[in-house]
This record gives structure tokens, C-alpha cells and sequence, in this order.
């Protein structure tokens, strides 16, 4: 199985087959200009909130995909507003497990705000927890350090995406922290150098999560990582 990156918090899984992408933002991304939205073709799409950096290219690709979209419940709401038949709408909550054929997929705690990009409620943000095959995968979605992810330290994950960014999200220092809290030493970067507020030095980056025993990974643009 492999992931690919496509800037921000966007990014692709291929799970043996079944393809899932997280928080579709690419259009209106200008460090992924090179990438064409309309080959895009997810079995799923994975929403981790309704910020329109996370949202904006969800009509688009599920209507050319026929993707089914997941989302915490409020969300799931904006979605089924902008087109997507009920057919192809899955809600869930917090503490709630989804079975899918590729796997299973807990939907955990983020510390954000979230909102559509009408600037209405949508609920609470999320992340995810990816069981598939002997593989634990945690996408954390949009979020500040919290001690709710010591919840998942026991886990023994073997990747996680975080965060690094800064301003909006936890910071590269906090990301460490973050890594340490959920026992995983393989990290993949998101959420960051899209705008001005969020931009890194990512070498620096890189030597201080070696620093403290991590890998940090920082794949560019279209890039794919086996995991």
C-alpha cells in the first residue's frame, strides 16, 4: 500500500487497490498547480472538517469519481447540501468505528473549530484512526497538541500524519510532543508552506525530529511513500 501527497492536508491512499482521499484542497493550492484534479478517482473521500483548504474540490472529484464522502455527522449535512446523492454519504461520530472493505476506521478527537465555507456550523473536527491489514495509520486532520491522543499511544501505530505548520495547528515543536503522546516514529508531514502564515524550514524540521528519535517525511507534491 502507498500514500500520496498533494499539498496541504491532501493527500491519497491506495489500500491494495481501494483508493481513499483525505480532504481534497488542490485547485486552489498554488504549490499544486501540476496536479490534475479531474484524473483523481477515490473510491472514498475522507473529510476531516469543512475548512475550505480541506473542502474545496470535494463537488468536483466525487462527481467525477462517484466517491463516497465520510465525515463526522454536521459535516456529512454540508455535504449532502452541495449535490452528493444520501447514496453516497456516510456519517459517524466520535467513539465510532466504520467498516469498510479496505478496513476499519475509528473516528478520533482534533482540537480545531470548524465550520463550511459559508461560515456555518459543521460540527466538531476530526481525525482518523486507518486499520488495514497489519498496518495502523492515524491522520490527525487540523489540530492543536492535546492530551486526548495519549489515547492512543497503545496502539503501536506505524505511520502518522501531523500537522507542522504552525498558526492554524500544532507546530513543529508540538508535533514532536504529539508523536511522542501517540508512540509513533514514523511521521508524514501536512499542513504546511501553503501560505505565508504556515510556512517551515524544513530541514530544520527533519533535524529536530531526528533530535528526538523521529522520522520525519516530507514528501513533495505528487511524491508517493510505500508505508
Amino acid at each position: 500500500m502507498e500514500v500520496t501527497y498533494y499539498g496541504q492536508s491532501c493527500v491519497a491512499f491506495d489500500f491494495k487497490g481501494s483508493k481513499v482521499l483525505l480532504d481534497p484542497f488542490i485547485t486552489f493550492n498554488p504549490l499544486a498547480k501540476d496536479v490534475d484534479v479531474n484524473v483523481l478517482s477515490p473510491d472514498y473521500i475522507f473529510l476531516t472538517h469543512c475548512h475550505q483548504d480541506h473542502v474545496a474540490d470535494l463537488k468536483n472529484i466525487q462527481s467525477n469519481s462517484g466517491a463516497t464522502v465520510v465525515a463526522i455527522v454536521e459535516t456529512a449535512a454540508w455535504v449532502r447540501k452541495q449535490g452528493v446523492p444520501d447514496d453516497k454519504v456516510i456519517e459517524y461520530n466520535f467513539g465510532g468505528t466504520l467498516s469498510l472493505p479496505f478496513g476499519r476506521i475509528k473516528m478520533v478527537y482534533a482540537l480545531h473549530t470548524n465550520s463550511t465555507p459559508e461560515g456555518d456550523y459543521a460540527g466538531m473536527p476530526a481525525g482518523y484512526v486507518f486499520f488495514v491489514g497489519d498496518k495502523k495509520i492515524y491522520f490527525a486532520g487540523d489540530t492543536a497538541l492535546t492530551l486526548e491522543m495519549k489515547l492512543l499511544e497503545d496502539l503501536q501505530l506505524d505511520w502518522a500524519f501531523l500537522p507542522i505548520g504552525g498558526h492554524y495547528t500544532m507546530d513543529v515543536d508540538d508535533a514532536i510532543k504529539a508523536a511522542q503522546f501517540v508512540n509513533c516514529k514514523n511521521i508524514i508531514g501536512v499542513h504546511y508552506n501553503t501560505f505565508p502564515p504556515i510556512r517551515i524550514d524544513m530541514e530544520e524540521a527533519k533535524r529536530k525530529f531526528e533530535a528526538n528519535g523521529l522520522h520525519l517525511h516530507l514528501p513533495k507534491i505528487g511524491e508517493s511513500i510505500v508505508l
